[in-house]
C-alpha cells in the first residue's frame, strides 16, 4: 500500500468544445454492420459480465459472489449475488432482483449470508438470507447504507460502519421576515473541514463513519463508537464477542496528518476505544485470528516518500508483541485472512502478477496462487483481483486473461479449477486482439515490462498505426489482463503499447520511488524505448504514433507532447496540468506537497512550476485532445481546462471532452460512456493518421 493517492456510444453523451476543424473520419459503427460482427465493438460492452468479492463458506463447499453485468436500459453495471457449489461447479443465483446487491458475508455455521441490497430508490440495507429455506429478510432500515460487515463469532449479531449525519458550521442567517409563500434561495452553505469533497461521493455531507451493531434476527442497532473521526473497516470480533477490532485516525490532528491511522478496539458493551498501534504512519486492515490471540494488520512507517510498500504485522490482541512477518518480501501486501490460528493467507503483485500467497507465524511465505485480475472496471489493464480462504485453506479467487474477463476460481494451493465461464457463449467467435510480451531496456540499462496488442488478422510483416496508452497512478501497474479500451483500439486498426515504466507498483521500493520527489520527468525516456521497441520489432508504423492515457498517464501524455513532436496525435485524459492549482484543489489538498514535493506551493512555487506539463505547452506542437469527467474531483476539471485554454491560446489543435457526471474514478463506469469515450479518441486519432485516406466528403 502506498500514501499515494492514484490520479488512476452515443456522441451526444459526451458533451466536446472544440475550435473549427476538419471533421472526423466516422468510426467503427457496430449498428450498421449487417450480420453477425466479429470484431469487438462499443456495443459488446454491455454484454461483458464478471466476477468480483468472491466468498468462501467456512467449510469450503461452497462460494459466493457478486457477478457484475451490464444493464443496457439504466447504462450502468448491476450487481447480483450467485452462488457456486465447488465440488459440481453448478450455480444459481442467489439474490438477483431488482436494484443492486453486494458485500456477501457467511454466517460462522454457513447456514446464512449477510449481504446490502438496494432497490435504486432507498438507501441501501442490511439483510439476512437463510440458506436452507431461501428466505430473505431486512434487518435494517437505515438512513445511510452500511458498509465493512462482519459476523459476531456466536452468529447472533451483525457489526457494519455507517455515517452518523451531523451539523455543519452555521454562520449568520437568512432574515427571519419571510412572507408565507415566497420562495427565498437556498441558506448558505458553509464549509470548515479540511477535506471537503471526495471523488465518486463529491461534497461531504456533515458527519461521520462509526460502527453499530444489530441482531441478527432484526431489530434496533445499537451505536458503539462515537465522537469527531471516521472509523473504518474491516471489522473483526474477537473470539468472545466482547470486543472489535478496526482501524481509523483519531489523532487530534487528523484531517491534516491524513496517512495515520491506528489498529484501535473498542469494549462492544461500554464503548471504551484503546489504540493498539502507536506510530507515524498508517495501520490498517486489521483481523484477529480464530483464537482471538493475535492481530494481523498492514502498515508502514511514513516518513513521506511518495511510496512504501505495506507490510504484514502480528501482534498480540492487546497490542503488546508487534513482530514484522514479511521483512524480506519487497512488495506491497493489500489483502489480509487468517485460515486457522497459525497461518495468513495475503495478496500481493509481484511483476505485473497478483498472488495469493501463505504466511505463517514464523514469516515463512508460500506462494500459492497467481494470476488474479479484476472483475469488473476492465476499460484498461489494471492489477487486481480478490480472494477469500476457508477454515481448510481453499482458496476462492477471481481470474482472467488479456481476452476475457476475470472468472471464479478456486485452488487448494495447486493448480486452480474454473468454475464459471460467463461470457463464453457471446464471445467464443469474436476474433480478440492478441496480447504478447514486448522486451523493452530503458536508456540506463534497466529492463521495463511491457506489452504489444495487435489488431486481430494483423498480418506478419505488417505494420500498424501504434498507441502508446500510459497508466495512471503514477505508483499503480497494469498486467496482461483483459481490457475494452484496448480491444475497442485494436478492432479499429491500432496496435497499443502498454508498459510498467520506473514508478510502477509489484517490483519493489527501490523500483517505485525512482520517480520520487522527480515525477513526471524520468518516465518520458521508459516509455520512447518502448516506442522504439515496438518500432524495431515490426509492428509499429513509426510515421503514425499517438499517445493517450488517464490521470498520472495524462500527466504524462502532456509532458510527452511538451519533450518531443514525434506523435501524430494525443489525448491526454483527466490529467495534472499544473501541480500548484491541483495541490490546493483536489480531493485531498494535504496530501500532494507533503508526499510528492519537498515544501508547500508558495514556498517553492518554481520547482511545482518546473514538473508541471503546463511549463512545456510553449514547445506543443502535437494535435491534443483534453477528456475529463465533469465531477472529478481527483484531478479536477479546472486542470483540463488550463490545458485546453493554453493550447487554443497557441493555436494548437485541440478539443475538450467532458464526460457528464463521471467522477475521476467513474471516468468509464457507464457502459456507454466508456464506448464513446474510446470512439472520440479513435475519432481524433483518426484525423491524423497519414496512412488513411479521408473518405468522400471529408
Amino acid at each position: 500500500m502506498s500514501p499515494i493517492l492514484s490520479l488512476c456510444v452515443a456522441a451526444s453523451l459526451l458533451t466536446i468544445v472544440a475550435a473549427p476543424a476538419t471533421p472526423a473520419r466516422a468510426a467503427v459503427n457496430d449498428a450498421a454492420v449487417a450480420g453477425p460482427e466479429s470484431g469487438f465493438v462499443p456495443s459488446d460492452l454491455f454484454k461483458l459480465q464478471g466476477v468480483t468479492d468472491p466468498q468462501i463458506s467456512p467449510d469450503g463447499s461452497r462460494i459466493v459472489y457478486v457477478r457484475s453485468s451490464a444493464d443496457v436500459m439504466v447504462d450502468k453495471e448491476v450487481p447480483t449475488l450467485w452462488l457456486v457449489d465447488v465440488s459440481s461447479g453448478q450455480q444459481r443465483p442467489l439474490v438477483a432482483g431488482r436494484g443492486s446487491h453486494s458485500s456477501p458475508r457467511w454466517s460462522p455455521d454457513g447456514k446464512r449470508i449477510a449481504y446490502v441490497s438496494s432497490n435504486g430508490e432507498s438507501s441501501p440495507q442490511l439483510y439476512v438470507l437463510w440458506l436452507d429455506s431461501g428466505t430473505s429478510v431486512q434487518v435494517t432500515g437505515l438512513p445511510d447504507g452500511p458498509g465493512n460487515l462482519a459476523w459476531s463469532p456466536d452468529g447472533r449479531q451483525i457489526a457494519y460502519t455507517m455515517r452518523v449525519p451531523g451539523e455543519g458550521m452555521k454562520l449568520g442567517s437568512q432574515p427571519d421576515n419571510k412572507p408565507e409563500g415566497a420562495k427565498w434561495a437556498e441558506p448558505l452553505e458553509v464549509i470548515n473541514r479540511v477535506t471537503y469533497r471526495f471523488d465518486e461521493a463529491g461534497y461531504a455531507k456533515p458527519g461521520f463513519d462509526h460502527i453499530f451493531i444489530v441482531s441478527a434476527d432484526g431489530g434496533a442497532p445499537r451505536q458503539v463508537t462515537f465522537g469527531d473521526f471516521d472509523d473504518g473497516g474491516p471489522l473483526s470480533w474477537s473470539g468472545d464477542g466482547k470486543r472489535i477490532v478496526f482501524s481509523a485516525n483519531r489523532h487530534e490532528n487528523w484531517e491534516r496528518d491524513i496517512n495515520n491511522s491506528e489498529v484501535y478496539s473498542v469494549d462492544v458493551a461500554s464503548g471504551a476505544i484503546a489504540a493498539l498501534t502507536r506510530r507515524e504512519g498508517p495501520d490498517g486492515n486489521p483481523q484477529l485470528s480464530p483464537d482471538g490471540k493475535h492481530i494481523a494488520y498492514l502498515g508502514y512507517d511514513d516518513v513521506n516518500r511518495s511510496y512504501e510498500n505495506s507490510d504484514l504485522y502480528v501482534m498480540n490482541a492487546d497490542g503488546s508483541g508487534v513482530r514484522l512477518l514479511t521483512p524480506k518480501l519487497d512488495r506491497s501486501i493489500d489483502a489480509v485472512e487468517w485460515a486457522g490460528n497459525d497461518a495468513i493467507y495475503v495478496q500481493y503483485e509481484d511483476g505485473a502478477k497478483t498472488r495469493v500467497a501463505r504466511v505463517s507465524l514464523n514469516g515463512s511465505v508460500k506462494p500459492l496462487v497467481d494470476g488474479l485480475s479484476p472483475g469488473a472496471h476492465y476499460d484498461r489493464p489494471y492489477t487486481g483481483g480478490s480472494f477469500s480462504v476457508s477454515r481448510n485453506g481453499r482458496i476462492a479467487y477471481t481470474s482472467g486473461t488479456t481476452s476475457r474477463p476475470a472468472d471464479l476460481w478456486v485452488s487448494k494451493g495447486g493448480s486452480g479449477r474454473k468454475l464459471t465461464d460467463l461470457n463464453r457463449t457471446w464471445m467464443q467467435d469474436k476474433a480478440m486482439a492478441p496480447v504478447r510480451k514486448l522486451a523493452v531496456t530503458a536508456p540506463d540499462g534497466r529492463p521495463i515490462d511491457a506489452w504489444l496488442v495487435t489488431p486481430p488478422g494483423l498480418r506478419p510483416g505488417q505494420r500498424a498505426p501504434l498507441i502508446l496508452e500510459i497508466h495512471g497512478g503514477p505508483n499503480t501497474a497494469y498486467a496482461p489482463v483483459f481490457a475494452t479500451d484496448y480491444q475497442l483500439y485494436a478492432a479499429h486498426g491500432y496496435a497499443v503499447l502498454y508498459t510498467n515504466p520506473r514508478g510502477s507498483t509489484s517490483y519493489g521500493e527501490e523500483f517505485a520511488n525512482l520517480i520520487d520527489r522527480a515525477y513526471p520527468g524520468q518516465d518520458y525516456d521508459d516509455l520512447i524505448a518502448a516506442v522504439d521497441a515496438a518500432i524495431a520489432d515490426g509492428v509499429a508504423d513509426p510515421d503514425n504514433l499517438f499517445v493517450t492515457g488517464g490521470s498520472g498517464g495524462g500527466v504524462l501524455t502532456a509532458w510527452i507532447v511538451g519533450k518531443t513532436d514525434r506523435f501524430r496525435a494525443a489525448a491526454t485524459q483527466k490529467p495534472v496540468i499544473n501541480w500548484i492549482s491541483e495541490a490546493l484543489t483536489m480531493d485531498s489538498t494535504p496530501f500532494t506537497s507533503r508526499y510528492w514535493f519537498n515544501k508547500k506551493p508558495w514556498e517553492d512555487p518554481m520547482e511545482y512550476w518546473q514538473r508541471s506539463p503546463l511549463s512545456l505547452v510553449g514547445n506543443v506542437k502535437t494535435p491534443t485532445l483534453v477528456v475529463v469527467g465533469s465531477e472529478d474531483y481527483r484531478t479536477p476539471v479546472s486542470e483540463a481546462e488550463q490545458y485546453y485554454a493554453a493550447l487554443q491560446i497557441r493555436g494548437v489543435p485541440t478539443a475538450l471532452v467532458k464526460v457528464p457526471g463521471a467522477s475521476h474514478g467513474g471516468i468509464a463506469a457507464r457502459p456507454s460512456q466508456s464506448a464513446a469515450k474510446a470512439s472520440a479518441i479513435l475519432a481524433w486519432f483518426d484525423k491524423y493518421r497519414s496512412d488513411k485516406a479521408p473518405k468522400a466528403g471529408e
